[in-house]
């Protein structure tokens, strides 16, 4: 995989025809930064520009790994195992200088038309390489599926992902806090960031149907519930197996021990610093990204009516799909 964490850079680039057509886009207020909605998906106002950009300006690669996350569904863990996987040949992970010890495993996979993803730089990085989104898949290139990109898909139970949208969006917001009554009133209409949450699962649920050999689907509940098996199922399929030398020497086990939770959360780099967004609306803290990572945490929040008008949303949105929670 193409080491890009230390090239990372903002893209200068500006479409009039795309700024004056969000112009037009529906937008709403309610989460720490307005919403445009764009081809039935809510996307963050002040990034809609450059997301319109994707589907006809990148051009993905056969050999392409897309890490495509819903938010607050383990994106970060996520690419610390992949980058790990995919890259242990190269850094041994007790190095100082190690790529996840110097920085945050978001700016170490590159967002696909976002920060650290301008279109022009993923051109310039050399193949297979390691990517990332929140996007949709209809609002990614047909490309992805027609090249035949492997894709990791990675979602969470939606009331625990709710959850952490909330306090993820009052840590980096530099307003009035956003009340949970108002973030589970938005969240159930559909209205969140790269939302609805149900279709964003649906569309790569169901590309993982249609590409089982190509599309991993996995939930959040898994990686916590068995990392290893995870991990080796991510590395087959990431064409980097395990070795049974690996196995022995406890391998599995290291990169699973170096990913973690814990381990993320605790290194120096993800404890300070961030990043200003939103012409400064918000704040992004390293150590934001790492608050508990708990399955079930919901019920420490939301009423059981709540809990239960969520189930019954999910049941609703998912019937006859295949895809429970």
């Amino acid at each position: 995989m193409a080491q890009v964490e230390s090239k990372i850079k903002e893209s200068s680039s500006n479409d009039p025809s795309e700024e004056a057509l969000v112009a037009t886009l529906p937008t709403r207020e309610g989460w720490s930064t307005p919403l445009t909605l764009h081809n039935n998906f809510w996307l963050r106002s002040h990034m809609a520009q450059k997301f319109m950009l994707v589907r006809d300006n990148f051009k993905p690669r056969r050999d392409d790994i897309i890490l495509a996350t819903h938010p607050k569904s383990g994106t970060t863990w996520l690419k610390a195992l992949a980058f790990t996987i995919s890259t242990r040949s190269r850094y041994d992970f007790a190095d100082a200088d190690h790529p996840l010890r110097t920085s945050n495993p978001q700016r170490v996979v590159p967002f696909i038309g976002a920060v650290g993803g301008d279109l022009d730089f993923l051109e310039t990085l050399p193949s297979p390489r390691l990517l990332s989104t929140h996007l949709p898949l209809s609002l990614l290139p047909p490309a992805v599926s027609a090249v035949g990109c492997r894709v990791v898909y990675l979602c969470r139970e939606p009331k625990d992902a709710l959850v952490s949208r909330w306090h993820f969006d009052n840590k980096m917001s530099k307003g009035d806090p956003i009340t949970l009554d108002d973030a589970f009133t938005m969240f159930c209409e559909g209205f969140s960031p790269f939302g609805p949450f149900w279709d964003h699962y649906l569309q790569y649920w169901e590309e993982s149907l249609a590409r089982p050999q190509e599309v991993m689907f996995l939930r959040y509940e898994e990686i916590v519930s068995d990392p290893l098996k995870v991990a080796r199922k991510l590395a087959s399929f990431l064409d980097a197996p395990f070795t049974e030398d690996e196995e022995k020497s406890g391998v599995v086990d290291q990169v699973v021990s170096f990913c973690s939770f814990e381990s993320l959360r605790n290194l120096d780099v993800n404890k300070t610093g961030g990043a200003e967004r939103a012409g400064g609306k918000i704040f992004i803290q390293h150590s934001s990204l790492f608050r508990k990572g708990k399955v079930g945490d919901w019920v420490n929040h939301m009423t059981k009516e709540m809990g239960e008008k969520m189930d019954r949303l999910v049941e609703e949105k998912f019937k006859g799909s295949g895809l429970e929670f």
